[in-house]
């Protein structure tokens, strides 16, 4: 970590050039040859990240910055509030430090917080950046985070820990055991150092596959942000042998969207109905948490179809995700499509529907935007419907 770059002339540098093009500031002299050109662009490129997604970092003088492509990694400051809102006690170690977001908010409800991270010059940097935020609870630690944790005599009130894939090229489907660390290999050993554990893991785990790979899960937290998951929160207990409760979140502006259900439990049937007068889509953390007929049930809406998790009634209801008000229910035919939507302009989204959106906005050359909401999709008849909506909310 070379502090130069903390020298107030290039700070004013990096501030004045927050959102520059970072391939147009390659080509220019560096004007700082003290400090390498390649470190002074990254701390552009890296602070620009952190504009929108840390904003505490980003506001505060003197930080100093990994690489963008950490930024990117890291949790936001949203995510990492809401974690702080699982944990409580009086110490926390955390098995994966990286940039220390998270850590920042857990030393807000946790008196001393053990940040480890293998990484010598990120863990520096975390160690400098605590002090410019005054987050006097954290204490780094350097190197491999199991010999850390097998050192250390204390009974840790939490484990917090945030696995990264060892292999890229496997695709999209990964499991547990392919992640550093290993937790489904380590857990025995994480339990005798403490009886509760936060894990995080990317959205795109299947949440069955990672029940199956973990003992003693309580709770699954499905974390999205402006309707886009970022995130899945295990929350494991050594004493926990019970059903595994589902939370989902959508963290909005102006608002939290919460929901949750017990995994596998037998509820009754949902009920289903053509369309009526409103129409209700799921949040993105209910479509992944997969609780399609639990939510329906206790909103009291109608299903269009078993495959569509789309919901309909005839008096406004609350819900977690967007609600709309259904203006016309056409077939899905050459004549109706002709009549109502050929050569308009509208937002598209298709559920349980052959049809891609790309390939219906081509075939009745419909622009993209505007006040309409068409939903493309399947009624309980098994019939293919457009939905031409308005939207509340």
């Amino acid at each position: 970590m070379n502090l130069d770059i903390l020298d107030s002339k290039i700070q004013e540098f990096i501030d004045l050039n927050i959102g520059a093009s970072i391939s147009k500031l390659a080509l220019q002299k560096n004007p700082f040859p003290t400090v390498e050109w390649i470190s002074i662009i990254n701390q552009i490129a890296a602070k620009s990240k952190a504009k929108d997604k840390l904003p505490t970092w980003f506001s505060t003088q003197n930080i100093i910055y990994p690489s963008k492509i950490s930024v990117e990694q890291t949790s936001s400051e949203k995510t990492a509030f809401y974690k702080s809102s699982i944990v409580s006690g009086d110490n926390l170690i955390d098995l994966t430090g990286g940039f220390g977001i998270d850590d920042y908010y857990f030393s807000k409800k946790i008196k001393n917080i053990a940040h480890c991270e293998i990484n010598a010059e990120l863990s520096s940097i975390v160690q400098h950046n605590c002090k410019q935020l005054n987050s006097n609870n954290i204490i780094c630690y350097v190197g491999d985070s199991f010999e850390t944790l097998s050192k250390t005599n204390t009974k840790w009130d939490w484990i917090y820990i945030d696995p990264s894939r060892r292999n890229e090229s496997k695709g999209k489907v990964f499991m547990l055991k392919d992640c550093l660390p290993n937790v489904p290999e380590n857990l025995e050993f994480y339990f005798k150092k403490s009886n509760s554990i936060l894990l995080k893991t990317a959205p795109i785990l299947d949440i069955t596959a990672g029940i199956n790979e973990l003992n003693h899960v309580k709770s699954i937290h499905i974390i999205a942000v402006e309707n886009e998951v970022k995130e899945l929160l295990w929350e494991l207990n050594k004493d926990y042998n019970e059903s595994v409760i589902i939370k989902t979140v959508n963290i909005l502006n102006d608002k939290t969207e919460t929901f949750e259900f017990i995994l596998n439990e037998i509820h009754e049937q949902p009920s289903y109905s053509l369309p009526q007068k409103y129409l209700y889509e799921p949040n993105s953390s209910i479509m992944k948490s997969g609780g399609f007929d639990q939510v329906g049930l206790f909103y009291g809406l109608n299903k269009l179809h078993k495959h569509s998790h789309l919901y309909t009634s005839d008096e406004q209801k609350k819900f977690p995700g967007r609600i709309f008000e259904i203006k016309n229910c056409i077939a899905y035919n050459k004549s109706d499509m002709k009549q109502y939507l050929e050569n308009q302009k509208a937002n598209i989204t298709t559920r349980n529907f052959l049809d891609s959106v790309e390939s219906i906005r081509k075939k009745w050359k419909i622009k993209e935007g505007g006040d309409l909401y068409c939903f493309f999709t399947t009624d309980q008849n098994n019939t293919k419907i457009v939905l031409i909506c308005t939207k509340i909310k």
